[in-house]
């Protein structure tokens, strides 16, 4: 048996030299001509010879955790040392008599997709192909603007729970763009896991606690709706795109959500019998009815020669895209600038439950699938029955006060339950 590879012979080693363990066999440090010294590792894969470098001496190694018995101190608790990368040679050994090359291991690392990279294929693989425009474009927003940024970098094969947790949790002062980012990169582990590039349930989002969501209703007041419709004259009587102005009024008196109608094709309206019919939205196809307010606005839009677009782009052959800068203007016309495009749905919703329409009804409006979407409403829905016992609670109140006690006729108040 020879000598041990010790500090010392590490330290005395000159350019160009190898020194061999004279223990463990294929062990040994090799110094560069220009001094630099790594330990290695020399041994025979299905009959080829192969070098590997274990670690470049002094140097910065991997925490051993509770394998560390070598006794090692300080600095050296933490760099590259004669004992440490003898016990990684043994490692390493072992692996390889179990068939697994270390030299093929670290190419495959080295040559696996960052999840930036990932992205590419994700997007053009699954999002493009499997998911609708708008989702599609939602998602490679909410990847550019802060995914990528944050964990790019990282190798999809190696994204854990840690970084992603850190990330999720970095973002707590926007609850709903963390919550949706966590989304989004738990479906892309998920589809590297099933397209092979990462290792079955590794699980990086699970149990990764969601933030609460404040429910946001706003809803416009006849009042605000008002100062609404008299701001898209305003923005209409200066010239702004006469497109942009009917798609916030068809908005407002549909109950749309704003994909439908700017994306909305002639051949899906049906002015004969006042409806239009989507080959496509966000719960499948769909049948939207017309009040004669929102027909009176499609009957005023020219058509435009060769384009299939209700509302078609400014330039190019596509459908009319510039709605968020216009419709910021008009809110601050207004006075309304807390109010969403999103919000004059819920407002359809809430002037119809105030005016008495079932829940079922005005789920059937707005093309919910699920009753539990349009329950939010519910307290609205009881409007005119707290109207009415205003009234009845007050004429009760007036004849005990000596006042003629005239009850002032309100109808049938079961009207609309």
């Amino acid at each position: 048996m020879g000598t041990k590879l010790t500090k010392r012979a590490v330290d005395t080693a000159r350019p160009g030299q190898t020194v061999w363990d004279g223990e463990l066999p294929g062990f040994g440090l090799r110094v560069s001509p220009k001094g630099v010294k790594a330990y290695v590792l020399k041994y025979r894969f299905h009959g080829r010879q192969r070098w590997y470098t274990i670690g470049q001496h002094g140097r910065p190694a991997p925490a051993l955790g509770e394998n560390n018995r070598s006794g090692e101190t300080g600095e050296d608790a933490h760099v590259w040392t004669p004992d440490r990368a003898r016990r990684e040679a043994n490692r390493l050994l072992g692996g390889i008599s179990s068939g697994i090359d270390p030299a093929g291991v670290r190419a495959a690392d080295k040559a696996a997709e960052s999840l930036k990279e990932f992205a590419k294929r994700y997007e053009r693989d699954h999002v493009d192909p499997h998911t609708k425009a708008s989702t599609a474009k939602e998602t490679k927003r909410i990847l550019t603007k802060y995914i990528l940024p944050k964990l790019g970098h990282i190798r999809v094969k190696d994204l854990g729970r840690a970084e992603v947790a850190k990330f999720h949790s970095d973002m707590k002062a926007k609850p709903y763009q963390a919550n949706r980012c966590l989304a989004v990169v738990s479906n892309m582990l998920a589809k590297a896991e099933e397209w092979g590039i990462r290792e079955d349930g590794r699980g990086a989002c699970r149990a990764i606690k969601k933030f609460k969501e404040a429910k946001r209703e706003r809803f416009l007041s006849a009042k605000e709706a008002k100062a609404l419709a008299d701001a898209l004259e305003k923005a209409k009587a200066s010239g702004t795109n006469p497109h942009a102005i009917a798609i916030i009024r068809l908005l407002a008196v549909t109950g749309a959500r704003r994909n439908e109608i700017e994306a909305l094709q002639w051949s899906e309206v049906d002015q004969e019998r006042g409806m239009l019919r989507l080959g496509d939205s966000k719960t499948g196809a769909k049948v939207i009815p017309l009040a004669p307010a929102a027909q009176v606005i499609l009957s005023e839009l020219p058509k435009v020669k060769g384009s299939k677009w209700v509302f078609p782009a400014v330039s190019g052959d596509g459908h009319f895209q510039g709605l968020g800068k216009i419709w910021r203007e008009v809110r601050k016309s207004a006075n309304l600038e807390d109010v969403r495009l999103h919000d004059l749905r819920h407002t359809f919703a809430s002037f119809g439950a105030a005016g008495g329409l079932s829940l079922p009804l005005i789920g059937a409006l707005l093309g919910h699938k699920q009753a539990a979407t349009t329950q939010r409403y519910a307290h609205l829905a009881d409007d005119p029955v707290k109207r009415a016992a205003d009234q009845a609670g007050s004429a009760v109140a007036a004849a005990m006060e000596g006042d003629s006690g005239e009850i002032v006729p309100i109808g049938d108040v079961s009207e609309g339950a």
